[in-house]
Formats: C-alpha cells, sequence, structure tokens
C-alpha cells in the first residue's frame, strides 16, 4: 500500500536495493548498514548499495577539490589543528624575527603530521593522476586545510565515530591515531568521492568500493509519511532475506502451506491419535486454514468458496495457494511467493503455547469465582 500506481518500477527498485544491499553485508565482521532519508524528492532515488554516505560537507577552505575518482580513502583520528596549552605561557620577544621564529615553532608540531600525510600521499599515488581523501575524527585547521588542498587532497575534519567505523568496513583499510601508523596498508579504495545536497543538508558519497561490508540505503520522499512508509517496507524486505540467509530454506506462500499442512493433518495424523486427542488435530487443522480465510476476506472474495477450491485442488495433489488478483488457485513456486521458514515455525509453536495459557487465566478465574461463592 505504500507505493503508488504510478510507480509499479519502484518495487522491483526497491527489491534489488534490499537483496544488494543485504548480500554486500553478508560475510563481513561488524557489518553494518544505515538507513538515510530526505524529503522533497523523489521515491524513486536510491543510493547504490556498494557506497556509504558520510553527514560531512566539505569544509570551505578544501574547496580547490570538491571531489576525487579513483581514491585511497586515509580515515584517521589524528589532531591536524593549533592547540592552546591548557597551562597560562607567556612569549616575550624584542623583535618582528623574534617574533616569527615564534609563531613557526608553534605550528611546526602540526605542519609535520600534516606534510606526514602528504608524503603518503606522493608516496602511493605518485604521478599516476589517483585522488586521496583524508577523512579525520579530529580537527583540521585552516592552514592545514590549504597544504592538504594545493596537494590535491580531500580531507573531511570532525566524523562521527560511528561513520568512521563503515568507512572502513566498505572501503577497507584501518583507522589510525598516530602519523606513525601511516603507511600504504591503512588506506582504503573508493571508486569516487564528492559532495551532494540533499535537502539542507550537504553529505559526502563514497561509491563504487570494492569489497563493502557497510553500506547507506539512501529514501527520498515528498513527505514523512512516505518515507515512514518506504522505510519500513525496506526493513521488512532486509529481515525477510536475512531470514532466508539464516534458514536456508523457505516455505511456499500464498496460503499454500497452511493447505497442504491441514490436509496432511485430517488425512494422516488424525488416523493415528487416539480418542480426544482427534479432536485437537481437528482443531488445529481448522486454525492452520483460518490463514487463508482471511487473506480471502482482505482480498474481497468469499472465504468459503475460496477455501473449497483450494482443498478440491490439494486433494488431486497440487500444491496451491491463493491469487488475491483473482481469487483463483495458482501455483506459488511459479509466481514466486513464499513465506519465511523460522516465521512460519514460530506462529505454529507459539500458537498453542498462547491458547494454552488463556484457557488457564480462564481456569484460575473460574477457581477464584468459586472460592468467592463458598
Amino acid at each position: 500500500s505504500c507505493w503508488h500506481h504510478d510507480e509499479p518500477g519502484v518495487r522491483r527498485q526497491v527489491t534489488y536495493i534490499v537483496c544488494s544491499s543485504r548480500g554486500s553485508i553478508r560475510g563481513g565482521e561488524g557489518a553494518a548498514l544505515r538507513f538515510g532519508h530526505v524529503n522533497k524528492g523523489s521515491t524513486r532515488a536510491a543510493l547504490p548499495t556498494n557506497s556509504a554516505a558520510v553527514g560531512h560537507p566539505i569544509p570551505y577552505s578544501a574547496c580547490l577539490v570538491a571531489q576525487a575518482q579513483d581514491a585511497f580513502i586515509l580515515t584517521a583520528n589524528i589532531s591536524l589543528e593549533y592547540e592552546k596549552a591548557e597551562v597560562n605561557a607567556g612569549f616575550f620577544y624584542s623583535s618582528a624575527e623574534q617574533r616569527e621564529s615564534l609563531v613557526a615553532a608553534e605550528r611546526a608540531y602540526t605542519d609535520e603530521r600534516c606534510r606526514r600525510v602528504i608524503e603518503l600521499k606522493k608516496q602511493v599515488c605518485g604521478s599516476s593522476g589517483k585522488g586521496f581523501v583524508l577523512i579525520n575524527q579530529k580537527g583540521i585547521d585552516p592552514l592545514c586545510l590549504d597544504m592538504l588542498a594545493k596537494e590535491g587532497i580531500l580531507a573531511l575534519r570532525r566524523a562521527k565515530k560511528r561513520n568512521m567505523e563503515r568507512l572502513t568496513l566498505a572501503c577497507g583499510g584501518f583507522a589510525i591515531n598516530s602519523v606513525e601508523e601511516l603507511s600504504p596498508d591503512c588506506l582504503g579504495h573508493a571508486g569516487a568521492v564528492y559532495e551532494h545536497v540533499l535537502g539542507e543538508e550537504k553529505y559526502t558519497f563514497v561509491e563504487d568500493v570494492k569489497h563493502p561490508h557497510s553500506c547507506t540505503i539512501l529514501i527520498k520522499g515528498p513527505n514523512d509519511h512516505t518515507i515512514a512508509q518506504i522505510k519500513d517496507a525496506v526493513r521488512d524486505g532486509l529481515r525477510a532475506v536475512k531470514n532466508v540467509i539464516d534458514d536456508k530454506a523457505v516455505v511456499l506462500g500464498a496460503g499454500a502451506f497452511e493447505v497442504a499442512a491441514a490436509a496432511h493433518l485430517r488425512s494422516t495424523v488424525k488416523k493415528q491419535a487416539q480418542g480426544r486427542a482427534k479432536l485437537g488435530v481437528e482443531a488445529f487443522a481448522e486454525a492452520l486454514l483460518g490463514f487463508v480465510k482471511v487473506l480471502a476476506e482482505n482480498s474481497g472474495y468469499d472465504a468459503q468458496d475460496v477455501l473449497i477450491k483450494l482443498q478440491e485442488e490439494q486433494e488431486r495433489g497440487s500444491s496451491v495457494g491463493l491469487d488475491i488478483a483473482t481469487g483463483e488457485a495458482l501455483d506459488p513456486q511459479v509466481a514466486g511467493i513464499y513465506d519465511n521458514l523460522i516465521v512460519k515455525r514460530q506462529i505454529i509453536l507459539s500458537a498453542p503455547v498462547i491458547a494454552s495459557q488463556l484457557l488457564l487465566v480462564d481456569e484460575v478465574m473460574r477457581a477464584g469465582i468459586n472460592m468467592r461463592g463458598k
């Protein structure tokens, strides 16, 4: 119900995105997937699943390098800004030359860190024309941004910790905490890094990563209600795909399982049961058919007529379900309609337990009433 009738391709697109995103992070240790959403857009727009979005704009001082192609990604947690000392200190000088030397000495430590990053860029890129991106969890002052921009390095500062973790999963490499750890082994790779405006916010997109174990699904919609519906549908789809991967099995949907299970209970299990257990088997079989009745009623068809049609087809040896578009029987395997095995198992196992608890409550209440009467 969350899709417009004039956009039939959205279902197929979302299905592809859900399966691709779940497949991309499958098997990765600490794999992560996040949602991004923005209003005032088309529901058709979506970020490729081999991508990640970082919620930080490119600093103005680094706009000389607005994007990078075929880039090395350096994720770091080092300070590249001048920090004042925690203790009070004073500098006294008698000439302009002394003042300039004091200022240079203050900047030397920060500039040396910045030069180490530039040397690594020259080492790995050389004259190949490849890009280099620095994403830092701490700050980068304007002077360092200018130094990096002049060397063709795109720098992002004050990135969030969760984004840093996702970037290493998506691009490879590992985050460094000191310049002594700088080496080609700590670098990741991305095909494209660029800034993009979504709504009123600026985001930096990291795309075309080779072995992603983290990705972003971007949802656009004209209002919050549409975005919430699409997000719920995507979450349900992700959970369903995960269940299939974990179970390595599926069950025929469209009510086919319930019809077949009820027929098996009545034809086989009921004959093997003794005494009053036959009544329990019959009641359980009838309860299973309740799924098919509800499906028929929600589709606007007579529940009894639909149930009789499906049971007749089942008696002929066919595994059939309900086609909600026509009200006739269909083969769910041909139509591609499946249910999660773990969901069906949980429903079947929990239903008798819940019914027993409800009956137990009735017995307790009845016993309490009898006690008060005495």
